[in-house]
């Protein structure tokens, strides 16, 4: 099991809500624990083996929302978006415009920025990524408020690049 397939498990067990999830295979054993109070169905039936059965089903339903909220933020402004390049979040956690509560924001609407400047950081299972734009431009909104929860691949970011 290589590293990518352990983080889409973590991003699932985030999803499903379950508290802890043990899975035992021939050489590798990983347990993941996280702070939801999840019913003990959802844990059982995650530790089960036909995790790769609950995968399909789990991001069809949730990629609707962003979706939705997506064409509603282009619908209204089809002109003003097409010009802009979107960032979008590389994972499922807690957004934060900040380093930390006492400190500035990382950026603001009309702050230019380079590739590799940290917009944002997100926090996944207790950890802190910082998220580097891999573009250069001018901020010309941000889609997401401080705090709040984002899913993978939700847009935080319209950055003009001219």
């Amino acid at each position: 099991m290589d590293i990518k397939e352990i983080q889409n498990l973590i991003k699932f067990v985030a999803k499903s809500g379950a508290s802890e999830v043990k899975l035992e295979m021939k050489d590798l054993k990983i347990s993941i624990r996280t702070g939801a109070l999840g019913n003990s169905n959802e844990t059982t039936y995650v530790q089960q083996i036909p995790v790769a059965q609950q995968l399909p089903p789990t991001p069809p339903a949730q990629p609707e929302t962003p979706v939705v909220a997506t064409d509603t933020a282009s619908s209204g402004s089809t002109d003003d978006d097409s010009k802009y390049i979107t960032i979008k979040s590389p994972i499922i956690g807690t957004f934060y415009r900040k380093p930390s509560p006492d400190k500035p924001t990382f950026v603001e609407v009309g702050d230019t920025i380079g590739k590799g400047d940290v917009l944002c950081v997100i926090e996944a299972m207790k950890l802190f990524n910082d998220i580097e734009s891999e573009i250069s431009g001018k901020i010309v909104k941000i889609l997401v408020d401080d705090s709040s929860p984002v899913e993978f691949d939700q847009p935080l970011f319209l950055v003009d690049p001219s």
